[in-house]
């Protein structure tokens, strides 16, 4: 392969497992809660573009975090560019509304590659992943 070739290639960035790494840090018992399921079929099928698809558990939780002093939370992880397409979803989800009436809490977390400030205020070269942390409630699902 050239290296303009693997240039090109775009590199999927893992926001699951830098939330998974996070929420570790902050002391959360975590495990995936999404599953890979693959196409069975052709093959050969030149109109799969893809081997398989991910899951969600109730269609809107990648990962299931839990701490004492919290409780349960489902969290929804992707980039910070999706942010508002999946909040979207996750409230257009009847999941999702019956989780939070059940006692469970939601957690949407978009990640976005930001500037560490310098001690003098300005940015530096240095690039850093931050997570942005929003706690989905029922009163913003439209009764």
């Amino acid at each position: 392969m050239s290296e303009d070739n693997k240039r090109k290639r775009s590199k999927r960035v893992p926001y699951t497992q830098m939330t998974l790494k996070r929420l570790r840090e902050l002391g959360f018992v975590v495990d995936m809660a999404e599953k890979w399921l693959p196409f069975f079929g052709q093959a050969n099928d030149p109109s799969l573009t893809r081997r398989g698809v991910r899951k969600d558990l109730y269609d809107f939780i990648d990962i299931m975090a839990m701490r004492k002093s919290t409780g349960i939370i489902g969290v929804q992880s992707t980039s910070a560019a999706q942010h508002t397409e999946h909040r979207r979803k996750i409230l257009n989800t009847e999941n999702a509304r019956l989780w939070l009436e059940c006692g469970g809490r939601i957690a949407l977390w978009s990640w976005k590659k930001k500037p560490l400030i310098r001690k003098d205020g300005t940015e530096g070269k240095a690039m850093r992943w931050f997570a942005r942390q929003e706690e989905i409630r029922l009163s913003m699902f439209k009764d």
